[in-house]
């Protein structure tokens, strides 16, 4: 059974920091492509930042130069740190894996505030 699950979300006033880290519990073999994606409000669904092939990264025009992928070697712990936080990256963080034998999987999200 796999599950993954994200955690690290939470409140941050503009400019600020926060690291969401993406646990993948089973089998982690085999992992294609893992990324992370968002959800704001009214909003639909979009990739954020995400590893494509080996270690080669794809990140949105909107958080380049702002936000960091990584993975651990095992692949099982993924994060992305995330700094200048602006109000519009607002929205529920959700981690992504995909293996090669095509089960394809999501977090369950993890809410991402950024106010004043």
């Amino acid at each position: 059974q796999v599950q993954l699950v994200e955690s690290g979300g939470g409140l941050v006033q503009p400019g600020g920091s926060l690291r969401l880290s993406c646990a993948v519990s089973g089998n982690s073999r085999n992992l294609n492509v893992m990324g992370w994606y968002r959800q704001g409000p009214g909003k639909q669904r979009e990739p954020v930042a995400r590893f494509i092939g080996g270690d080669a990264t794809l990140y949105a025009d909107s958080v380049k130069g702002r936000f960091t992928i990584s993975r651990d070697n095992g692949r099982a712990t993924m994060t992305l740190q995330m700094n200048s936080l602006k109000p519009e990256d607002t929205a529920v963080y959700y981690c992504r894996a995909v293996w090669t034998w095509g089960g394809d999987y999501w977090g369950q999200g993890t809410q991402v505030t950024v106010s004043s």
